[in-house]
């Protein structure tokens, strides 16, 4: 139900903007986040927002990503600059209702070469 994209091959050095919208009517979402899993990885934390808006960064792009949502239409941004290799991954965003039930969406490549 969720749609990720921005997603796309960018220099280092780079900045690249992922969007996350539903297809559908989802209620009662409090927590959206930005998660990746490069190859031979395992997925991992990029960025939390909750519905007040506390964010929460992984120290890997602490300064460099910047998370916001937009509550009147459930979606859901990453703001990414001074992109590196590592940076390189599959990024999918997440969607948690209050009750705690997770919507994934589909994923959305960024690769970063050097």
């Amino acid at each position: 139900q969720l749609q990720a994209f921005g997603g796309g091959l960018v220099q280092s050095g780079g900045s690249l903007r992922l969007s996350c919208a539903p297809s559908g009517t989802i209620f009662n979402i409090n927590v959206m986040g930005w998660y990746r899993q490069a190859p031979g990885k395992q997925r991992e934390l990029v960025a939390t927002v909750t519905i007040g808006g506390s964010t929460n960064y992984a120290d890997s792009v602490k300064g460099r990503f910047t998370i916001s949502r937009d509550n009147a239409k459930n979606a859901l941004y990453l703001q990414m600059n001074n992109l590196k290799p590592e940076d390189t991954a599959v990024y999918y965003c997440k969607h948690q209702t209050i009750y705690g039930r997770p919507y994934w969406g589909q994923g959305t490549q960024v690769t970063v070469s050097s």
